[in-house]
């Protein structure tokens, strides 16, 4: 089963890292990367640029309306993520539990839904 991971981080805590602090969490990002690769259960991760670089969209009213930055105020905002294979919940949180940045911020482990495989309806690609 796949899981994301997502990294929440207080940014002001991760800026006021010093340079070899956060160099340490990147080479040990790195290096869990690797082994997550070697075991099996690696997918996909990256980190994300800062929260004020965000665009919330909505759509109400059939109408497209834009708010530069998050959508929520928080004090902790979304770092990054990986995406692993686990074979549940439990081995995807102990994978999870060693995502380095986990030490500044917390990890949110949330099961991606597989999609629904429903006879008769053609793809979307075929809709048109």
């Amino acid at each position: 089963m796949k899981y994301l991971c997502l990294i929440y981080i207080d940014e002001a805590k991760l800026a006021s890292l010093t340079d070899a602090d956060y160099h340490a969490i990147a080479s040990e990002c790195l290096d869990y990367t690797e082994q997550l690769t070697a075991s099996g259960h690696y997918l996909a991760s990256n980190a994300l640029e800062s929260v004020q670089s965000a665009t919330t969209l909505r759509i109400q009213g059939g109408r497209l309306s834009m708010t530069d930055g998050p959508f929520a105020e928080t004090k902790e905002q979304l770092g990054g993520f990986y995406m692993i294979e686990a074979r549940d919940l439990n081995e995807a949180i102990q994978i999870a539990s060693k995502i380095p940045p986990a030490r500044l911020g917390c990890i949110e482990v949330r099961p991606i839904r597989e999609p629904e495989v429903r006879p008769n309806i053609r793809p979307l690609e075929a809709a048109s």
